[in-house]
């Protein structure tokens, strides 16, 4: 039974061996976390019972380290002086339960929302000053 189907042989990256041989049709749990953090491609090669082969690339991005988030500099920033920088890196944990401290990245007060406060309070300085004077 096993000559009539397909033959699905699994690489990933550029390496060898595969990672896993198997028969049409599967269901496969790709483990990320023997891989580094970075670009990697899978590549399934696949063989039919009369001989003829088909490859598909697929390429991926792992990040199962801890996440880093920055605030104070951005991709091809152009800085001088002295740039504050807020780094945070947290990890995803234990999947099964979630932990909150450590895994929300505290951000400033963005300029628009101190500017929008200022007005707010301008007016309704304004506002008491005209209306409720003595």
């Amino acid at each position: 039974m096993q000559e009539d189907k397909s033959k699905i042989i699994l690489f990933v990256d550029d390496g060898l061996d595969p990672i896993a041989e198997l028969v049409a049709p599967v269901q496969f749990e790709l483990d990320t976390r023997k891989l580094t953090d970075g670009e990697h491609t899978l590549k399934i090669v696949s063989k039919s019972p009369t001989g003829r082969e088909g490859i598909r690339k697929i390429k991926f991005i792992v990040r199962n380290g801890p996440a880093i988030s920055i605030e104070g500099i951005s991709e091809n920033s152009v800085v001088d002086g002295t740039v504050p920088l807020m780094i945070n890196a947290y990890d995803k944990g234990n999947q099964k339960k979630f932990i909150i401290e450590g895994s929300e990245t505290p951000q400033s007060v963005p300029n628009w929302l101190w500017i929008l406060l200022i007005a707010f309070l301008g007016w309704a300085a304004f506002y008491l000053i005209t209306n409720f004077s003595l």
